[in-house]
């Protein structure tokens, strides 16, 4: 690729050539797209980071042109499509409602919600660790144990909590919001 009579001077200078000219590529790319390039909003954002990575390393390992650009140019495919998804959701309530998961509440008032626990297969272990993680001390003292749309888990606790929090939530009750 850069000197191909010396197999050993080109692994080096591959490596320490393509590595950081693909990082540039991405960073500069997402620059262009915007700060929601590598969020974890959707399902859609945190497949586009993965699958950004993947492409990332893909390039910086490459042995010939044609992979190095294949992989640059899905960087900028990959990254445009989830702007043009996250556009489309914002634009159709159809298309979102397509596209996403709902959020599912796991704890209400205290209580567990075990029929949303095995739908979401989450054992009571996994939200005992996401409450430790907010510091949560009591079961007593949880609004609500959300089950995100990225599958992280929002744990709400404190004296009281605004109805508008559980907005979207599949199993709030409409009284709740």
């Amino acid at each position: 690729m850069f000197t191909p009579d010396n197999p050993i001077v080109d692994l080096i200078v591959r490596g320490l050539v393509l590595g950081p000219v693909a990082l540039i590529w991405i960073v500069t790319v997402a620059r262009f797209i915007g700060l929601r390039t590598f969020s974890k909003m959707t399902v859609f954002d945190f497949v586009s980071t993965i699958a950004t990575g993947s492409l990332l390393a893909g390039a910086a390992s490459a042995t010939d042109w044609e992979t190095f650009i294949q992989n640059t140019i899905g960087v900028m495919t990959i990254l445009g499509a989830q702007t043009l998804m996250a556009r489309l959701r914002l634009k159709s309530r159809r298309a979102a409602h397509i596209m996403e998961n709902e959020p599912l509440i796991l704890v209400r008032d205290g209580a567990w919600c075990p029929q949303a626990m095995e739908r979401a297969r989450v054992s009571k272990e996994d939200i005992w660790a996401k409450m430790r993680a907010a510091n949560c001390l009591q079961l007593a003292e949880v609004q609500a144990a959300v089950l995100e749309t990225t599958g992280d888990v929002s744990i709400l606790h404190g004296a009281r909590m605004d109805k508008e929090v559980l907005q979207g939530v599949a199993n709030a009750k409409k009284s709740d919001v």
